[in-house]
């Protein structure tokens, strides 16, 4: 049995990992013009070999591809630029951690915040985590202010 997985069967580390793999996947997916699908088809291979939430990282990725257009303009309040001037790899981690807020109701907003900053401190721009932060930050409280409010109060 795995020591990491908690009552309701989720496996944190493999949660993280999934995230990891989503986040160079959705990268890839920007920068190159392929489909998801194809992104998802290429990772899937790697993915199975490093033990990663499968499912997960199938869900985010082609979460962030379905709502792509909803998930930049819920971003957009919060951008100093547009979402295309943003870093590839920023750009990536916002969008999967506002396809978490919207759709995936189940991971606490800190959760999100926190995985999207670990996630751009390992791949991204020196104080690229700065930013996603300040962005995320605002976005939370947008996107799930009765979360964020009780989150504040205890």
């Amino acid at each position: 049995m795995n020591k990491h997985r908690r009552p309701d069967g989720v496996d944190p580390v493999l949660r993280t990992r999934a995230r990891r793999r989503a986040l160079q996947a959705v990268y890839a997916w920007q920068l190159s013009g392929a489909t998801a699908r194809d992104i998802v088809t290429q990772f899937a291979h790697e993915q199975a070999r490093e033990i990663a939430d499968l499912a997960y990282f199938e869900d985010l990725v082609h979460g962030v591809d379905t709502h792509r257009d909803a998930l930049d303009a819920a971003l957009a309040p919060f951008l100093d630029r547009t979402i295309d001037e943003v870093d590839p790899i920023e750009r990536a981690a916002l969008r999967i951690a506002a396809y978490e807020f919207m759709h995936r109701q189940d991971v606490p907003y800190r959760v999100v915040i926190n995985e999207a900053l670990e996630s751009v401190k390992r791949f991204g721009s020196e104080h690229g985590h700065t930013y996603v932060n300040g962005v995320l930050d605002h976005a939370a409280a947008a996107l799930r202010g009765v979360e964020v409010q009780a989150g504040r109060s205890k």
